[in-house]
């Protein structure tokens, strides 16, 4: 099964607290996810930035909105325990706690922005996300799609452009990831190759020490194997072991395929969608419209002596 949404995991948690002990939530973490009969597979699911667990994600914003309902309280760094309010919601052995449950609670209607502190009306407690995504994960949902129309504007963008800004946009790309060595020796080795893209050898480091050879074309229509072949042929002639191969189409199945089973030489191919996100990766062709700071508590600031 999937990881259940953030709300779905809050029966769960609180009941691993009905002791009234303390806990730690990366020792409840195994125990709420037994009960749930998460997979391994359930559990090394990632968030799209890579860097935490989707199903402890979630775990720790069900920990969050049960403390801010008062069912939980935090003891010391890192524990918590069931509050009175907790045990005796549990006495009522609810089939599930939702958001309307937690609702009840006036803390929780405070946290979740039900009203300013002049009194106005800034967001009904019922738009408090019920789908399956915690605030991290809608967040990084918006920055995807962000991203997303960002590549597509780009795409489009190259594609009304000259043949002679396209070489410009390669050499950019390729200098701003650190190949190529310097701009002048870039553009030196490499020459239009009369189909509206580029070709020729780049340095892979400022020093020379070692060659790639580089073939860029503004197609339309699919990459095939017979191309990538002949490119792959092209960088014999070269002598070079490395080769890129970018377009603003796509590669076919049998362009990949050539490329998995090359023997003795390094080719990556890299399509128009990737040849965008390399772009936002690089900052090249675009530029910061507004950045938003995702803060953490300093758990080590509020420790005493």
């Amino acid at each position: 099964m999937a990881v259940p949404a953030f709300h779905n995991l809050l029966l769960s948690l609180l009941k691993r607290t009905h002791d009234g002990a303390k806990h730690r939530l990366p020792l409840l973490a195994p125990l709420v996810a037994r009960d749930l009969n998460l997979t391994t597979d359930d559990l090394s699911e990632l968030l799209p930035s890579g860097v935490q667990s989707r199903y402890r994600n979630r775990l720790a914003w069900a920990k969050v909105y049960l403390s801010r309902a008062g069912l939980l309280e935090t003891v010391e760094r890192g524990s918590f325990r069931i509050t009175d309010r907790g045990k005796k919601l549990l006495a009522t052995n609810p089939p599930e706690v939702t958001l309307d449950t937690l609702r009840q609670y006036p803390e929780f209607s405070a946290f979740v922005g039900k009203t300013t502190a002049a009194g106005a009306s800034a967001a009904s407690a019922a738009d408090v996300n019920e789908k399956e995504d915690t605030p991290e994960e809608t967040l990084e949902a918006a920055y995807s799609t962000v991203r997303a129309s960002l590549g597509q504007q780009l795409h489009v963008a190259i594609m009304a452009a000259t043949p002679a800004f396209f070489e410009r946009l390669v050499l950019d790309l390729m200098l701003a990831m650190g190949y190529g060595g310097s701009r002048a020796d870039a553009a030196r080795n490499v020459a239009k190759s009369g189909d509206g893209g580029i070709d020729g050898i780049i340095s892979e480091d400022r020093l020379g020490l070692d060659f790639i050879y580089l073939q860029a074309k503004r197609w339309t229509n699919s990459v095939g194997g017979d191309e990538v072949r002949n490119f792959s042929g092209s960088l014999d002639a070269h002598g070079a072991q490395k080769g890129v191969f970018i377009t603003t189409s796509t590669f076919t199945a049998s362009s990949l395929k050539y490329v998995r089973d090359v023997k003795h030489k390094k080719i990556v191919l890299i399509n128009g969608e990737r040849l965008t996100q390399l772009m936002m990766d690089f900052n090249v062709g675009v530029a910061p419209a507004k950045t938003f700071e995702v803060k953490r508590m300093d758990l080590e600031y509020f420790e005493e002596e």
